[in-house]
């Protein structure tokens, strides 16, 4: 019986011994097994780990690829131009000891402001010596290499590897915002300003040519109708002349008849003229053209006698 009682305690105390001596690491970690501050054991892959037990402790690591945001950093450009930068960095820890060295006991986030401070000395590194015009292009990549291969330099003395480095906001200071805007609207205002100049003065010569083909058209159109109305003169002269040729009397005839029909219309006109005119040959002749009997007059109306 006083077996028993010495047995289970021990029984206890060994199987605690025995479960601090097992740790587990997944996938998603790397592991120190450190005995007085000392790395005695690297576990790198998932699974099960041993350790002495009281003596030795397990520390974690992240395994996977971490992410970095660096705070605004304002840097001066080749040009003495002034921009607030920010920096978007991945990196991973790829040596646990030399990790665990020069970050001790503060872990990631210790690696984390390390690698700010990186950041924050590169960028303006190497953003001091490029132009806004390489800063502010589509086409950076090459700056961000630059920056990419300083972080890595440095960040292998931490045990890390620095994957890629982005930069994410390029702006100007607070204080010259509005001057750079104001400069932008003015530089706006005066292309455009420049382009409606230009687009009056091709309105001005497109206006002309149309003014021009115009007159030109207008100037052969008339020149076709004179053509034309000369042309339809000189047939109507000709047909005349050979009616006057084949008959002469007959012309003068209707020619007498068409001037008595436009001069005796009714109207408030008067014309006053000798009685023996030529004008009225034929009213005054019994024959008609061609030397025949005209018809007889028909009689005047009686015209009443004034009161």
């Amino acid at each position: 019986m006083m077996r028993a009682i010495y047995i289970l305690p021990a029984l206890v105390v060994l199987l605690v011994l025995v479960l601090s001596s097992v740790f587990i690491v997944d996938e998603r970690k790397k592991a120190l097994v450190l005995q007085f501050g000392q790395v005695m054991q690297v576990k790198k892959e998932p699974g099960l780990g041993f350790k002495v037990p009281l003596m030795q402790d397990v520390v974690l690591y992240e395994d996977r690829i971490l992410g970095l945001q660096t705070q605004p950093i304002e840097v001066t450009l080749l040009s003495d131009r002034r921009l607030v930068v920010d920096a978007f960095a991945r990196w991973r820890i790829v040596d646990l000891v030399e990790f665990r060295q020069s970050v001790g006991t503060g872990g990631e986030d210790r690696a984390q402001a390390l690698l700010g401070n990186i950041l924050s000395q590169a960028i303006p590194e190497v953003l001091g010596n490029a132009t806004q015009e390489q800063v502010l292009s589509q086409d950076r990549g090459a700056l961000m290499n630059q920056i990419l291969t300083i972080a890595k330099r440095e960040g292998a003395a931490l045990g890390v590897d620095v994957i890629d480095v982005r930069l994410t906001r390029t702006d100007l200071p607070e204080q010259n915002l509005e001057a750079t805007f104001a400069r932008m609207r003015a530089e706006r205002e005066r292309e455009a300003a420049d382009e409606k100049a230009r687009g009056g003065e091709a309105a001005q010569r497109v206006r002309a040519s149309a003014d021009r083909t115009v007159i030109e058209l207008t100037s052969d159109a008339r020149r076709q109708a004179e053509v034309i109305r000369g042309e339809a003169d000189a047939e109507r002269n000709r047909i005349l002349a050979e009616a006057y040729e084949r008959d002469p009397e007959f012309f003068a005839f209707t020619r007498s008849l068409s001037a008595y029909e436009v001069s005796l219309k009714g109207g408030n006109s008067s014309i006053v003229m000798q009685p023996d005119s030529e004008f009225f040959d034929y009213l005054r002749s019994d024959r008609g053209p061609g030397g025949t009997a005209a018809a007889p007059a028909a009689p005047a109306p009686a015209v009443p006698a004034a009161p």
